[in-house]
């Protein structure tokens, strides 16, 4: 899995922790999450228990560093701009107020919501794959579907192509035109 997956995987799993329970100092609460959330440590902390002794924690990887140098923006981008976003997740969730929705859909689509409004160095499609392919491994095959309909409807109204990262499709230049001449008609044989 690369890192950027594996970075958005961890952004939608601090939005859902922080969507469920808000924390009050972002900073101290994100460095406790990067501290824990690296495999090394889920490995030790959840290996042999050593009742009342501390673990020492090995540190980061070149991978951590860089799945959190990815996610991190991305988790902030989103808080920032929570109420646009949510917005415009609500005016295409037809039928669906966004607190019914299930908390891992809602921070699917917040994050991915963000990547096509907010950053212009990820193309929609890309943000939409990932969102549909996270939605199908955390929520069910059903969050899948429903996350591609409501992103699939954002991208079709946002002001670049799709699969760019160009924010304004730039017009199509005339080529040269050459003219065919009408291929002749195949003749049919006579029948006797």
């Amino acid at each position: 899995m690369g890192i950027r997956r594996q970075a958005r995987e961890r952004a939608v799993q601090f939005l859902f922790q922080n969507d469920h329970n808000p924390p009050e100092d972002l900073d101290e609460t994100l460095d406790h999450f990067w501290r824990y959330q690296r495999p090394l440590v889920i490995e030790l902390l959840e290996g042999k228990t050593n009742w009342g002794q501390e673990k020492e924690l090995p540190p980061p990887t070149d991978d951590d560093l860089a799945i959190r140098d990815f996610a991190e923006p991305l988790v902030r981008g989103v808080l920032e701009n929570i109420k646009e976003i949510d917005n415009r997740i609500q005016n295409l969730a037809a039928n669906w107020d966004l607190s019914r929705m299930a908390g891992v859909d809602r921070s699917i689509l917040r994050l991915a919501a963000y990547e096509m409004i907010y950053r212009d160095d990820i193309p929609p499609v890309v943000a939409i794959n990932e969102a549909v392919d996270i939605a199908k491994k955390f929520s069910t095959d059903e969050s899948g579907k429903f996350v591609n309909g409501i992103l699939d409807n954002m991208a079709a109204r946002l002001s670049r192509p799709r699969h760019s990262t160009e924010m304004v499709a730039k017009p199509v230049e005339p080529k040269n035109e050459v003219k065919l001449q009408p291929l002749p008609k195949p003749s049919t044989p006579e029948v006797s």
